[in-house]
Parts: C-alpha cells; structure tokens; sequence
C-alpha cells in the first residue's frame, strides 16, 4: 500500500497528504485553472510547486517542496523580508496577462473593495504559506482569484510585518518598509497601503465572525477558537497606528 502521511497546518483545506515526493489535496472546481495560473507563473521563472496532474482518487497531486514555514521559522530578518517582497511582485508581474483558457470558477474568498479586480492573484502569500529552505516557494495556491496588487500586497504586508501586535510599530515599521521596497512599490501604491491594510485586515475579522454566524466552516470553527481575537486585535492595531505606517512608506 502507498503510505499517507497527513499534513497539518492549513486551516482551509482538509484532507491534505504526502505521498512519497507529491501532495494530494482535493481537487475543486477551479482546480484546472489554478493549476494553468501556477505553470504561467512557473514558466515566468518564480518557483512553485508543480502542478502534476490528477490521481486514481480524483486528488490533485502536487510536487512536495521541502523546507520550514516562514510562521514557524525565527523572525525574517530586513533583507529576508526585501526577497518576499520581491518575490510577490514578480508573482504579480507573472499573473498581470493571464487569462485562464476554461471557465475558472473562481471563488473570492475576501473580494478587494470598490476597484475592478484586475488581476488574478494568489490572495494568501502570507507566512504560512511560505516555505523555506534551499527553496524559498509560496504555496497553497488553491484560493487564487480575481484582486489588485494593492489589496493582495496588503495582506501580504500585513502578514509579514504587522501581525504581532505585541511588537512596538516603530519597531515594526522598517520592516514594512523592507518589504514594500522590495516590492518596488511606486508612490500613489505606498500612499494606498495603510489604509487598505487597515481595510483587509478588519475584512478578515469579519469574515471569521460572519462564518461563525452562519454557521460556514471552517472558518465558523477558527472564530472561536482563537483566530477571531487575533484578528480583532490585529485589526485595531493596524487601524490604530496608519500613520506610523504611512510615515515609513513614505521615506
């Protein structure tokens, strides 16, 4: 018999498994184009797990990358914290003209607000969806959809630099900024992200707690059992300190 070892740590997707140097995870409706979207940004020269295809079960099979998780790894230095803004940005650049060849299906899990979503993005290039190791890889491509840079790029700076809201924001400012510069941010870009860090962060609060109401999972589940205080905390504190945010972005 072929050995299964679950994989724990994502919060989304049951059912997620090794099987030798693959992953298989359930295959869903956007699938084929999520998996069309990770060879564009393969072929772009950005290292992401290959997609390969579909097993005897119906499974996705992905290739298993090696390495620690950036959530789990000690705190990424500036210069670390320069690569991954470099690296959004070129996944961005990658995905600026694709346009899946079948109907997508995608489904927006938290859609940007008032801008005409231009861009298919990732929507989660967070810590916990990055591996590192001899390869510095973002996974978990399975929630890609319609967005903006601005508002992926403000979570993904939230993420990175801001979820700990013990940290002083002046300590925690540089390194947002580390970030956005290696984005290659341009000005009016910088100017938008406080406030639209401050909106996508409270939109995962609401998230959580509107899941919970309905009784939508697993996102109903993670509300009460710790991730909807950290996201009510992590919302004020981004809210609160704007322009401690705008004032290192500006620099």
């Amino acid at each position: 018999m072929v050995h299964e070892e679950p994989l724990e740590g994502g919060n989304a997707t049951a059912g997620v498994v090794r099987v030798g140097d693959t992953v298989r995870k359930p295959w869903e409706r956007a699938t084929p184009a999520v998996h069309e979207l990770m060879r564009t940004v393969s072929a772009a020269g950005i290292d992401v797990p290959s997609p390969l295809g579909r097993d005897e079960q119906g499974r996705q099979i992905l290739e298993f990358v090696p390495g620690t998780l950036a959530l789990e790894a000690p705190r990424l230095s500036v210069d670390e914290l320069a690569r991954v803004g470099a690296m959004i940005r070129a996944v961005h650049d990658a995905c600026e003209s694709f346009r899946p060849t079948e109907e997508p299906g995608w489904v927006p899990l938290i859609p940007s607000p008032g801008a005409e979503a231009d861009l298919i993005c990732h929507g989660d290039l967070t810590p916990w969806n990055l591996l590192i190791g001899e390869r510095w890889v973002f996974i978990d491509w399975d929630g890609a959809a319609p967005s903006t840079r601005l508002w992926d790029l403000a979570y993904s700076a939230q993420a990175f630099t801001l979820n700990d809201v013990r940290e002083d924001p002046a300590s925690a400012a540089p390194r947002l900024a580390a970030l956005v510069d290696g984005y290659g941010a341009g000005p009016e870009l910088r100017g938008d992200l406080p406030e639209a860090m401050a909106e996508r962060t409270e939109a995962m609060h609401a998230l959580l707690r509107r899941s919970h109401a309905e009784g939508r999972e697993p996102w109903g589940t993670m509300f009460v059992s710790g991730h909807g205080a950290h996201w009510r905390a992590a919302a004020d504190h981004v809210a609160r300190h704007r322009e401690v945010w705008a004032r290192a972005l500006r620099r």
